[in-house]
């Protein structure tokens, strides 16, 4: 699988936007648990052949998943809240629209400075 992936996208960068688009897809219509047990054994020697840390990786997974769950169409956490204020799911995908973009800077942030993520591995 790896090879197949490697004749396509050349370096590790490219495989990060790619993996980001990806799971932000991914997250926009599966939960975070059905995500981890199906698509995290594909992509971990994917991953590890271009090189990434798998602690870098896992962290860049919830990140992304956590940026999809809130976005629509499903947007489990939307759904929840408009539920308990009271308030109509529209509003409050207008509400969160400044978070969204913060938290993808983020996700930018953490996947590009993957010393971020390795900071307390150690040496």
């Amino acid at each position: 699988l790896f090879e197949t992936i490697r004749a396509y996208i050349d370096n590790k960068w490219t495989f990060l936007i790619a993996l980001n688009i990806f799971l932000l897809g991914l997250g926009m219509i599966l939960d975070i648990f059905s995500a981890l047990i199906i698509i995290v054994p594909i992509i971990l020697p994917i991953a590890v052949g271009y090189g990434i840390n798998p602690v870098h990786l896992g962290i860049v997974f919830l990140a992304n998943m956590q940026l999809g769950y809130f976005t629509p169409p499903v947007g489990m956490n939307l759904f929840i809240a408009s539920y308990r204020f009271n308030k109509p799911v529209m509003e409050l995908y207008i509400a969160t629209l400044p978070f969204f973009f913060i938290l993808l800077f983020a996700v930018l942030v953490i996947t590009y400075v993957p010393s971020l993520s390795l900071v307390f591995l150690g040496p």
